[in-house]
């Protein structure tokens, strides 16, 4: 493996991810991480699963710019990004590549791992939807639409 990306948020699930992609790579590393964070800027309900068209997700991203809002999105992203880095500078990784993005977490995920020509995407089972018995939606559909290998972790 040349490039895995990992998604990583502020869950149990994402913890999860870390460690199994540690165990996994304990002896052979990568040659780059691709560590992804993606700012949900959309909000949390029920209706997830009902994206915001690319349009609407422009204007709302624009809306948020410079505002308290924002930035409290941008530091608990950036604490989010320096946690797991600390993780994996710790395990030995090196070749990390901090990327925060913003918009639905699995568009980013995929659109990330094409553009960084990732080899592998290493993510957790699920986030803080309780509903989703075994695979978050963010899971379900990176694993749905990938064109490359996916490790859910559990």
């Amino acid at each position: 493996m040349k490039k895995v990306l990992l998604a990583v948020d502020s869950t149990k699930g994402a913890l999860r991810a870390a460690e199994t992609f540690m165990s996994l790579f304990r002896c052979v590393k990568p040659e780059a991480v691709i560590l992804l964070h993606v700012q949900k800027i959309e909000g949390y309900s029920l209706m997830d699963d009902a994206l915001l068209s690319v349009g609407e997700m422009e204007t709302l991203k624009e809306a948020l710019e410079g505002t308290e809002y924002k930035e409290k999105l941008d530091l608990k992203s950036r604490k989010v990004i320096e946690y797991f880095e600390k993780i994996l500078s710790d395990g030995g990784i090196t070749g990390i590549k901090p990327l925060i993005r913003e918009g639905h977490p699995a568009e980013e995920i995929l659109e990330t791992a094409k553009e960084e020509e990732a080899d592998l995407i290493v993510m957790g089972s699920r986030g803080a939807r309780a509903h989703n018995f075994f695979m978050g939606s963010v899971s379900r559909e990176v694993v749905n639409r990938a064109e490359i290998p996916v490790l859910i972790a559990r």
